[in-house]
């Protein structure tokens, strides 16, 4: 049960982010808001790329979900999901998107995520979720990291 359940959180917080780039929206390039849509959508890349590192490059070291988990625990999850997921695939919608203050920003985000694995022996052996994510980014040096994420509902 234990297993299953941190198994889940990998998949919720992996998917997160490769989904959330979907979403980027046309604007000025140099705006908060292209910025933090051009690094969700990079973490979305690497994700569907199964590559740990790429992700983990906009997680901020102060980073620490909900759930206690600090940077070197999401990259252990992350790349248990990536051997066990041979493909993942999202749908997402950002349902908020705000910045409360200079260099800081939160999105609540609902992404649908569908992943084949290793185990699968027929193309339609797939799983799904619907997840709701609760993220905050800070801006350091320059750059928007990832220092928070929360599961809202399943």
């Amino acid at each position: 049960m234990r297993i299953q359940r941190t198994v889940s959180q990998i998949n919720v917080f992996a998917l997160l982010f490769m989904s959330l780039g979907l979403l980027a929206a046309c604007g000025d390039a140099d705006s908060p808001e292209q910025q933090v849509r051009a690094v969700i959508e990079q973490m979305e890349l690497a994700a569907e790329n199964r590559d740990v590192g790429d992700v983990m490059e906009h997680v901020s070291e102060d980073y620490r979900g909900a759930d206690g988990m600090g940077p070197e625990e999401v990259a252990r999850y992350l790349r248990g999901y990536f051997i066990a997921n041979q493909s993942i695939h999202l749908l997402t919608r950002i349902e908020d998107l705000t910045f409360p203050s200079e260099g800081e920003a939160r999105a609540q985000v609902l992404v649908g995520m569908v992943g084949r694995d290793a185990a699968a022996t027929r193309q339609w052996d797939l799983a799904a979720d619907l997840h709701t994510f609760r993220i905050a980014l800070r801006r350091e040096a320059g750059d928007w990291k990832v220092t928070f994420v929360q599961v809202m509902r399943k």
